[in-house]
């Protein structure tokens, strides 16, 4: 199981994932004719041979990656109903996961965390001992505030210089339009964007009945509600939320991933590494 990226990456080394820049790796990118100054080593004479032409095979050089786990800490994430944990610790077990594939495969690994603005902010690794403080400061997370992700993503794009891969982990309870505004600003910038969207089956379908008051997490504003009678509609509003995230995602290239907190995390790790 590996991470990959759709876009070409500068790395510090050579590693999994294609450069911009050209040299002696494995895999073929293109002809260019010999010049002066080129090592006659380069030629390639099977094509000399077909066409009386001295021609250089160049190369795409390999690259290791920069990542960046930018993770919504806000109070929405305490939520449980339905899962075996709350939003926030399926949160943390997919960002130490990630984190863990990515070094294992020689890549660097930082880690933002947001609610309103970004909070702590963690360079990118490339070691297991330089996971460490990442590791702990996810054990250390107490969710709490009101999330504004397009602000976060927008000080993300200004905070990251190089290309790099962003794996947002969010449960997205915000507009779709301002979210895909601060995914498109990354993307703009050349970074590639994974959305990985945590949610509680409790949230896709109303999980009771009859009059209840409900509250909301992050503001502790309350609602009194006829449960029975808004089902219907609540389902059609979630269907259209999620719909508006993964259309937009798909806009952006920016990979969209739904992940239930029912589903283990070893499968939703799968999910990302697979691309499915």
């Amino acid at each position: 199981m590996g991470i990959t990226v759709r876009r070409p990456m500068v790395g510090a080394q050579q590693g999994l994932h294609r450069s911009p820049n050209f040299g002696a790796s494995v895999e073929f990118a293109e002809y260019r004719e010999y010049r002066p100054g080129d090592s006659p080593g380069l030629i390639d004479w099977a094509v000399f041979a077909r066409s009386d032409k001295y021609m250089i095979r160049r190369f795409q050089e390999e690259t290791n990656l920069r990542a960046y786990i930018l993770m919504d800490v806000s109070e929405s994430l305490l939520y449980r109903e339905t899962g075996p944990m709350t939003k926030m610790d399926y949160a943390c077990f997919l960002a130490a996961g990630l984190m863990y594939i990515l070094i294992h495969q020689s890549d660097w690994v930082g880690l933002l965390t947001f609610d309103q603005k970004l909070k702590k902010t963690f360079q990118p690794v490339g070691s297991f001992e330089g996971l460490r403080p990442l590791l702990l400061h996810l054990e250390d997370i107490v969710p709490k505030g009101v999330s504004n992700i397009e602000a976060a993503l927008h000080e993300t794009a200004e905070l990251i210089q190089s290309r790099s891969l962003v794996i947002l982990i969010s449960d997205l309870l915000q507009d779709p339009a301002q979210v895909m505004r601060g995914i498109r600003h990354l993307q703009h910038d050349g970074h590639d964007v994974t959305v990985l969207h945590v949610l509680d089956g409790g949230e896709l379908a109303l999980p009771f009945d009859g009059l209840v008051e409900l509250r909301e997490l992050e503001t502790s504003r309350k609602l009194v509600v006829e449960a029975t009678e808004i089902k219907t509609a609540y389902a059609r509003a979630v269907e259209r939320h999620l719909d508006a995230l993964q259309r937009g995602c798909t806009d952006c290239m920016a990979d969209y991933f739904r992940m239930e907190t029912r589903m283990p995390v070893e499968e939703a790790l799968h999910r990302r590494a697979g691309r499915k």
